[in-house]
């Protein structure tokens, strides 16, 4: 059914994200929707992924999936990062097992002009998902999101994943006319798909910027920040919470916030209380390693709780693991984590 928007605001999620007093801790997990989920793997047999991304029905099913099993306080759009890019012509595939490999990677000026702007009618299954979303979610918010400039340029650069991301930094470093041209049309396609998500129904909108963690502070101030910057300005007066996110990414957890995040996500190299005395009084989301869910209960338990308190540092808390759930994760320690959060956060 269809939730009005007050019911929907004065959600603990969203709460949360304002840094308002809150029933009890809400919590989601990135890539809750995935993997770790017969039913996502039953649904999704023999469907490559960016089909499904293009699938409403199944988009919207897939989405549905962890809210019903586990009884998280959000839910996340059912994508993938390059689906822009692959919206705007870019000959882009999910390999199973790799991850987005590029056809012909990006490396010179006029195959950066060649990259065209997005439009909502590239996308509108996006659309179409999001409102069918909507229907179904009640209150439950849902949280859009969009991969962040350098990182969708690092895989347009490199051709796919990298751990060393030395195509990136050879671009960054001797062509950096090319790499802020290459960000600027990333950053402007980034910020329509945040808005066509928001347009549809999103209650809040996160920017991954997963690999970010790979650059210096002077790096990221340089050749990333500006670009985020604009991506989060685009949607600021939308009325919805902005939450940026990237991995090994505590020291850059300051100038992330600065550039422009209502919340900040921190991975689990960070302690919360920690992070809480370097985004300026930001609400925090985090940050749980994935790989406790793996360990026995009384082990699970006592992290959670361990999390939950230095959560209490920052002005608002949304519980969540420190990255993606794994894929070998067992659904049942995903359920139990969230009735440990409400029980132990309960006020």
């Amino acid at each position: 059914m269809m939730a009005t928007n007050g019911v929907l605001n004065e959600s603990v999620f969203l709460r949360a994200c304002r840094g308002e007093d809150t029933t009890h801790t809400p919590v989601w997990f990135m890539r809750q929707a995935g993997r770790s989920l017969p039913e996502y793997r039953k649904v999704r047999e023999g469907i490559p992924m960016l089909e499904a991304c293009r699938t409403p029905d199944l988009v919207c099913e897939i989405t549905l999936q962890p809210v019903r099993r586990h009884h998280v306080d959000a839910a996340v759009f059912f994508s993938d990062i390059v689906v822009p890019l692959a919206a705007v012509g870019v000959d882009v595939d999910i390999v199973p097992g790799t991850g987005p490999v590029v056809a012909e990677p990006i490396r010179t000026m006029d195959q950066v002009e060649r990259l065209r702007d997005l439009t909502p009618e590239d996308v509108p299954y996006i659309t179409e998902a999001v409102g069918l979303l909507r229907r179904e979610l009640g209150g439950t918010p849902l949280i859009g999101f969009a991969g962040a400039p350098f990182t969708l340029a690092s895989y347009l650069v490199e051709g796919g994943p990298s751990r060393t991301h030395v195509q990136t930094k050879a671009l960054m470093y001797g062509a950096p006319e090319v790499w802020h041209a290459l960000c600027e049309r990333l950053a402007a396609i980034t910020s329509t798909f945040l808005s066509v998500q928001i347009e549809a129904g999103a209650s809040a909108v996160q920017l991954f910027d997963s690999w970010a963690g790979a650059l210096s502070l002077a790096d990221y101030e340089s050749f990333v920040a500006p670009h985020s910057r604009r991506v989060l300005a685009s949607v600021a007066d939308r009325g919805v919470p902005r939450i940026h996110f990237g991995v090994s990414t505590g020291h850059l957890l300051t100038a992330m916030a600065d550039a422009g995040a209502d919340v900040v996500g921190v991975d689990w190299r960070t302690p919360l209380d920690t992070a809480a005395g370097l985004v300026g009084g930001r609400p925090l989301q985090g940050n749980l390693d994935p790989c406790t869910l793996m360990a026995p209960d009384e082990v699970l338990e006592r992290e959670v709780r361990r999390v939950l308190a230095e959560g209490a540092a920052a002005p608002g808390h949304v519980f969540n693991l420190g990255h993606g759930v794994l894929p070998e994760t067992d659904p049942d320690a995903l359920t139990r984590t969230v009735e440990h959060v409400h029980r132990h956060s309960a006020r």
